[in-house]
């Protein structure tokens, strides 16, 4: 039988002499009841905006990207695609050559990211579900079209298969391998017509910069003939981090292969930076509730000197004592810590089902503000209300035993 533990019960169920300390206790309870709250529903929303963050670059992005070490680009032949195809898991490989280009239409331009993607690129990307007007496809009828963010749309003014006015893409000239200037643009640029087949809506960054061609147009605008940037790779039914490790033994140290996250490591890395740095601050002012705990366990102490002088009467070591006092203020922390929680996960619950938050403004990407909820930040919640529980309670614990016993006999 555990008797620190039934003493310290009947404290906290008991009504206190003095009403102040009940008041104080309640008041612990609802500090860290809200704090607990306040720290679920804060992480949950940046695991949300993470995986929102995944789910909107998912649509353009690779399973895998192949890029050069040294330089942009690397030369392609059909040694390397076999190479990569013979590995386990490789679905697709496609071919990709992206670099800036100015971007003019009528009398406005702008310089835009510029894709070039293989006929298979289809195979891999979902970019065809994120077309809001036109035709997702880069070729029909032995023709190319381009594919337009939709930022880009409306920065220039553009209206799709125009093709009185296409879009002029263009590209500064290279001589023996140097970019060359000239006063005359025709001179200093190569220039390539193509017309606006389609319009996507993905996240802003690519909305608002990016254009997609077929791989032949970017080769003769760029006059890249076999080079490459990179190499996007569809992994098939196979965990994609085994199929990353064999590609980068296969293709050697000349080349970086990259997953999803590692293609964005400095916005997932800004996300859980942010985190972690909300966490800490949560916590401090889950700490600075929770010291209230620490003045209605001291006046407990007081309060109950005479209770403490029967128990060390009756052969209750000082070791005892302590406990008593340590076990109430867990009870206070875990009871406030459970209403917290219960409330936490309900708020998110309801905002996931029904979001009743909503973002606030017409062109986000979602309506309601992304929330997901994690078994490892309850744990980390709870560690944190159980290290602030010691903190704020081991103070007055370690005074209760020292009484004079013959005072309060």
């Amino acid at each position: 039988m555990n008797v620190p533990f039934l003493i310290a019960q009947r404290y906290f169920r008991s009504k206190k002499k003095r009403n102040i300390i009940s008041i104080i206790s309640n008041i612990s309870m609802i500090g860290v009841a809200v704090g607990t709250m306040a720290l679920i529903i804060v992480l949950s929303v940046f695991n949300g905006l993470e995986d929102l963050v995944r789910s909107l670059y998912g649509k353009s992005d690779p399973d895998l990207k192949i890029t050069a070490v040294q330089g942009k680009s690397f030369e392609m032949n059909d040694f390397l695609v076999n190479r990569l195809k013979a590995v386990p898991g490789v679905a697709v490989v496609t071919e990709v050559i992206e670099d800036n280009a100015l971007l003019r239409y009528h009398e406005r331009q702008m310089v835009v990211k510029m894709k070039g993607v293989s006929e298979n690129f289809y195979q891999q990307s979902d970019i065809d579900s994120a077309i809001v007007d036109g035709d997702y496809r880069l070729r029909r009828n032995g023709q190319d079209f381009a594919l337009i963010g939709a930022g880009v749309q409306h920065e220039l003014s553009i209206a799709l298969e125009n093709r009185f006015s296409p879009l002029q893409l263009m590209y500064p000239r290279n001589v023996a391998g140097k970019r060359t200037l000239s006063i005359n643009p025709e001179n200093a640029f190569n220039q390539e017509p193509i017309l606006a087949g389609g319009v996507f809506l993905i996240e802003q960054h690519l909305d608002d910069s990016y254009i997609f061609v077929p791989l032949e147009f970017a080769q003769r605008l760029l006059r890249y003939d076999n080079r490459r940037t990179a190499l996007e790779v569809r992994v098939g039914r196979r965990p994609i981090e085994e199929v990353q490790a064999e590609l980068k033994q296969v293709l050697g140290p000349q080349f970086t292969v990259l997953n999803s996250d590692e293609q964005h490591v400095s916005l997932l890395k800004a996300i859980k930076v942010e985190k972690m740095f909300v966490f800490i601050t949560f916590a401090f002012i889950l700490l600075i509730a929770s010291l209230n705990i620490f003045f209605s366990l001291s006046m407990l102490v007081i309060d109950k000197r005479k209770d403490v002088a029967v128990l060390m009467a009756m052969g209750a070591t000082p070791n005892v004592i302590r406990r008593i006092f340590l076990m109430e203020g867990a009870i206070v922390a875990q009871v406030g810590a459970i209403t917290g929680l219960v409330l936490g996960v309900g708020i998110c619950w309801l905002q996931q089902r029904f979001g009743l938050v909503s973002m606030g403004m017409a062109t986000s990407v979602v309506d309601a503000y992304p929330v997901k909820m994690q078994a490892s930040d309850v744990l980390w919640v709870g560690v944190a209300i159980v290290l602030i529980t010691i903190m704020v309670s081991i103070r007055p614990a370690l005074n209760a035993p020292q009484i004079d016993l013959r005072e309060n006999l």
